[in-house]
């Protein structure tokens, strides 16, 4: 599917078209320009020729039925994963890559071994939503994606302009119509990224993957460190928390004897105790290279945080089953 040829194809056409098929795609979820009756039959006709809406696309179930992982094959044979995480309450969060593999190397996460093969274009992120919006609308039209957020294959930040592009078009009331504060940006800490973001009028989440508490074992971990240290990175944080007013998250995945002993604690506590830095503890999900951290563990970690004052949520690890928890996404 390529949305970009769009505005070529109707460049002819009345202006209230464009809006038609707008509604089309991102309302209505069609997958076949045949089902837009209101257009005329010659223009689907020659939309379903010059811009086809199928995806191509595979589906993958966790036991419990809470996770739906999307393999998505591209129009060049790559593919990427998306995942589609299914909460109490209708709450529907899906988890969509930015690139075809990733180039930061961090050590805890499948995508990084995988190495990097190219970015992702703004129609093949918006198809990464269409394709599970669609099955969620299949198994019930009431149900809807309700979270968005860029925490999959890839660094979004190394796509700046892709992924800002594919935002804003999930944030247009004309498209997608979600609400920017549904829409959540993870970066390994990427200063570049976090200043511009800063200065866009959007009022989306931050979210930083921090997994040390200090460089040294930080650039083990992630060696986008060693360009991007923790001084500089908190400082760019800071900046944009000044600029927005908005809360940032600091994701924290916990190992075995690797980041989670009590000295670890009270280094990381030194360093988020500020009004909006909140840390959410993740238990490690197996990629091959390390153990997760036990829940004895975990919860000692966290009940250091809170008595020293950090602002502290646990995330539950979903669709480990399936290779679709966080930092267990790849395609080799």
């Amino acid at each position: 599917m390529d949305l970009n040829n769009l505005k070529i194809i109707l460049k002819d056409e009345p202006s209230y078209r464009y809006r038609q098929v707008e509604k089309a795609i991102y309302k209505d979820l069609i997958n076949d320009w045949a089902e837009a009756t209101n257009l005329p039959k010659n223009l689907r006709q020659k939309l379903n020729h010059e811009c086809p809406l199928a995806i191509n696309g595979e589906i993958f179930k966790s036991k419990d039925n809470k996770t739906i992982k999307a393999v998505i094959s591209l129009a060049d044979g790559k593919k990427i994963e998306s995942v589609l995480m299914r909460h109490r309450g209708g709450r529907n969060s899906i988890c969509v890559s930015s690139q075809v593999g990733c180039l930061l190397g961090c050590q805890f996460c499948a995508t990084g071994a995988m190495g990097y093969k190219r970015n992702l274009n703004k129609s093949e992120i918006i198809e990464q939503f269409l394709f599970l919006a669609r099955y969620l609308n299949k198994i019930n039209p009431l149900e809807k994606i309700s979270n968005v957020i860029f925490m999959g294959m890839g660094e979004p930040f190394l796509n700046y302009e892709n992924v800002l592009g594919a935002i804003y078009d999930i944030n247009d009331q004309n498209k997608i119509g979600l609400g920017a504060r549904h829409i959540s940006i993870s970066t390994a800490g990427i200063i570049d990224g976090i200043k511009k973001l800063a200065k866009e009028k959007l009022q989306i989440n931050l979210a930083i993957s921090l997994h040390a508490p200090d460089d040294k074992l930080r650039s083990e971990l992630m060696p986008i460190n060693k360009r991007y240290p923790l001084p500089k990175l908190l400082a760019a944080v800071d900046n944009y928390i000044i600029k927005t007013s908005r809360r940032v998250m600091f994701e924290y995945l916990l190992i075995d004897n690797i980041n989670d002993t009590f000295t670890q604690s009270k280094k990381l506590a030194v360093l988020m105790k500020k009004p909006l830095y909140l840390v959410n503890l993740i238990s490690y999900n197996p990629t091959g290279k390390f153990e997760p951290s036990s829940r004895e563990a975990i919860k000692k970690f966290r009940n250091i945080l809170e008595k020293e004052g950090v602002a502290v949520t646990q995330r539950n690890s979903l669709g480990q089953d399936i290779n679709a928890a966080c930092g267990q996404l790849a395609q080799i």
